[in-house]
């Protein structure tokens, strides 16, 4: 079988299973990235997320994830919801965590889609990953013609958005491979005049130190520091704003997968009395367990007393 008639199958599995869209980059030394990532880590960007200094080489090179890796399979899942559940709310949770933590359901998927693979394929070695080892999602997207990276640092595509999850296969297989797509951002800056905290220090550097989903989900100091007391904006755990203002999120459409809606929704009053048993019975496979139980309740204390 051709690789090009190996790729299409590829690609039509992906969107069979439920990916909004596929592409395919050539697995090599990411050089643009290279020079960026180092500046962003010399400049303290990452804040306390120390384990971003680690495997620097692993994240610009697949090879060193994957023996004589060739190719880098990039999906995208969405997990845009129905109803923005805490719109009206004086507390707010990322979009991306009113259900099931999406590693598990992005794995799932992914590892069907490397079952496929072999079995068109032949005996291929492979790996899985979303968000959970040191590659650089974004950057393989983008190379892979999925999108490219806005000011605000997040992938953005056309008439799709951003409110979706990235996942990659990155494998020893010789695909066709797709082309990087051009930038749209154009002259807009809705997402830098939004930011709350102005973590977007200029476009398309944005300071993760300053982020509030950094600050919600991250950073495990046991307070929030007072420079961040008034520009909250009611956050418990992470933040959509600079994807809520972006135009191009006009084009979201909701999801179609039952394990990312909410099996409870929780009342303020609720968020505040929560137990850690009960924390651990209802976060159990939800993100939000990411931040832990005391995490979560130092976000609550916290915007509490923004209200003072």
């Amino acid at each position: 079988m051709l690789k090009s008639e190996i790729s299409q199958k590829i690609k039509s599995k992906a969107i069979e299973l439920g990916f909004l869209s596929c592409g395919i980059s050539k697995s090599e030394f990411l050089e643009e990235e290279a020079p960026r990532l180092e500046a962003w880590l010399r400049d303290l960007f990452n804040g306390k997320m120390s384990y971003m200094e680690n495997h620097f080489d692993k994240r610009l090179n697949p090879s060193l994830l994957v023996d004589k890796a060739k190719s880098v399979i990039s999906v995208l899942y969405n997990y845009y919801p129905s109803k923005d559940l805490f719109k009206d709310s004086s507390f707010k949770i990322s979009k991306y965590a009113y259900g099931e933590d999406y590693h598990f359901v992005i794995q799932d998927k992914l590892n069907v889609l490397l079952d496929y693979i072999r079995e068109i394929a032949g005996n291929i070695h492979g790996k899985c990953f979303t968000d959970s080892a040191p590659v650089l999602d974004k950057a393989w997207a983008k190379k892979s013609g999925l999108g490219w990276i806005g000011k605000n640092g997040n992938l953005l595509t056309q008439k799709v958005g951003s409110f979706y999850f990235i996942g990659e296969i990155i494998l020893d297989l010789d695909l066709e491979y797709d082309h990087p797509a051009d930038d749209h951002c154009g002259t807009c800056t809705a997402c830098i005049d939004a930011c709350p905290t102005q973590a977007i220090i200029k476009p398309y550097v944005v300071d993760g130190s300053r982020c509030i989903s950094y600050l919600t989900i991250e950073l495990k100091d046991e307070f929030l520091s007072k420079e961040f007391q008034t520009n909250m904006d009611g956050w418990i755990f992470g933040c959509d704003v600079c994807q809520d203002v972006c135009p191009w999120n006009r084009f979201s459409s909701a999801h179609n997968e039952h394990r990312f809606n909410p099996d409870v929704l929780l009342s303020q009053t609720e968020f505040d009395k929560i137990q850690i048993d009960q924390f651990e019975k209802l976060f159990g496979k939800s993100a939000i367990k990411r931040t832990g139980f005391k995490g979560l309740k130092r976000n609550i204390q916290f915007l509490d007393l923004t209200k003072k």
